[in-house]
């Protein structure tokens, strides 16, 4: 960068922008956003391409070059270039996993647990179980919720408790996998160890489901009489996963392994390349497939053709290339939040907000609504996740928090909110999966509501708050900013 570009970058940026036109590219990408995901049924990555497009011009009226604007987006892509590089290795995981026979297995064995007394309390840690294995919320929405959906509505249950525990389960593997999309990426984005990250959310995310299995333990048996009980639809998945894969329990040593290595502080990167060096060669030397089968499958995930719509949905997933729909949202996504970084729009609008959010709660509350806002404004949880990594992290810092309790928080605050707007992808997904509307399943989808406010509890008494050292804090700014400590401008903590 030359001289005349730094001196540019550097100056007082905060004062370029009025809060109120800082704002226009997020009015905008919100308008775009509502319009392409509700009315027009498709992908969110357009209104961020044109959200993008508008911080760009609104920057170049204040007086930046098209050069500098580029500068910032490339800076803004390589904050989330660790989190890509996880997510690449999560899609290798989970296709090698697939193919092995490892994700039968483990589900195989959890659909043996369910109990017609205590249904709801079963399906419950079922999904949770499957979903922390899979790491994705929405295929095991897509099997077992629906099959539990089957077996509950056999049973006369109201179908909104059996949905609010499915979805109560399946939300707590989205967010508690490590190979869930959007806890690599709450943790990548904000320079958080992934297995530190999963760590730190056990102190809001345990007891929120503990409280939902106590509340489901009541539930459940004032409405189960237990004696028609039909448990054919997991009778037949069951048999199909055995028709199609060798299950056996030695397939849990590949979950066992990774876990070992955690344990020996082996990064998340290599302990997840060796996740998917060992599904593999149990693709090849146990399930019987071919070194190119194994190596397809790795890429573009797993392919089966069985007579259950349930196993087929669930097995046919995984590989690199199904990660690249995140990735792409991830980099676009990040070209706006750099331009509205950098250029310091996003600075003027964390001053006003900054001057409501005095001391710790202040800041985790504002964090956990302003997530929501995401969510409900732009219907997608990805965002929600994103853009207030960026918009709080060096404030975090600068108030001596540890950026992990960043990351839970947006986990918090974005990935469990998204069940609630009926217009998100997520709500959408789930009715159409489920057959139950948003509002309906909302009151018994317990983890979900439960977990932000623990949070904020936290928050208000200091427990679980993990704290940094002045130095730590001087060190985290030059690891994550570089030299940008005198390109991006500090906003004022002492609000």
């Amino acid at each position: 960068m030359s001289d005349e570009e730094k001196t540019i970058i550097t100056e007082d940026t905060t004062n370029r922008f009025n809060v109120f036109v800082a704002i226009i590219p997020f009015v905008v990408m919100i308008i775009s956003m509502l319009y392409a995901v509700i009315k027009l049924d498709v992908d969110p990555h357009i209104p961020l391409v044109i959200g993008t497009a508008t911080a760009a011009i609104v920057a170049m009226t204040a007086g930046y070059k098209w050069h500098e604007l580029e500068e910032f987006m490339y800076k803004g892509i390589r904050l989330a270039l660790p989190a890509v590089i996880i997510l690449m290795l999560v899609g290798l995981v989970i296709g090698s996993w697939i193919g092995g026979g490892i994700v039968a297995t483990m589900i195989y064995y959890g659909l043996q647990l369910i109990s017609p007394t205590y249904f709801l309390v079963t399906i419950l840690l079922i999904c949770s179980i499957i979903s922390v294995v899979i790491g994705s919320s929405w295929s095991t929405i897509a099997t077992v919720g629906v099959a539990g959906m089957g077996i509950g509505l056999s049973m006369d249950i109201n179908p909104a408790m059996i949905a609010g525990a499915v979805v109560s389960g399946a939300y707590f593997g989205d967010k508690m996998s490590p190979l869930s999309d959007t806890t690599t990426l709450a943790s990548g984005l904000t320079h958080v160890d992934l297995f530190d990250h999963i760590k730190h959310m056990l102190w809001t995310t345990v007891p929120a489901l503990i409280i939902t299995f106590i509340a489901f333990f009541f539930i459940g048996t004032n409405v189960i009489g237990g004696e028609n009980i039909s448990t054919e639809k997991i009778d037949e998945m069951m048999f199909t996963m055995q028709e199609h894969f060798v299950i056996s329990p030695w397939l849990f040593l590949a979950p066992i392994a990774v876990l070992v290595l955690i344990l020996f502080k082996m990064p998340a990167g290599p302990a997840l390349f060796m996740g998917a060096l060992i599904g593999f060669f149990c693709h090849i030397f146990v399930q019987g497939g071919s070194v190119a089968t194994a190596v397809d499958t790795m890429t573009n995930g797993f392919v089966i053709d069985t007579s259950n719509a349930a196993v087929d949905r669930l097995f046919n997933s995984g590989g690199l290339m199904s990660m690249m729909y995140t990735v792409s949202m991830a980099v676009i996504a990040m070209t706006f939040a750099g331009i509205m970084e950098y250029s310091g729009m996003l600075q003027s609008i964390m001053h006003y907000i900054l001057k409501i959010a005095k001391g710790t709660f202040g800041l985790i509350t504002t964090t956990i609504f302003s997530s929501i806002f995401i969510n409900v404004s732009c219907a997608e949880q990805y965002i929600s996740i994103i853009v207030p990594s960026r918009m709080y992290l060096r404030t975090y810092i600068e108030r001596n928090l540890a950026p992990k309790n960043l990351s839970r928080t947006l986990e918090d605050g974005g990935t469990l909110s998204s069940v609630f707007v009926p217009w998100s992808t997520d709500g959408v997904y789930i009715y159409g999966t489920l057959g139950v509307f948003a509002w309906q399943y909302a009151p018994f989808t317990i983890l979900n509501f439960t977990a932000p406010i623990i949070a904020m509890i936290l928050a208000a008494t200091g427990i679980g708050i993990a704290k940094i050292t002045d130095k730590e804090k001087e060190e985290l700014l030059h690891e994550i900013y570089g030299n940008d400590d005198d390109e991006i401008p500090s906003v004022s903590t002492n609000v």
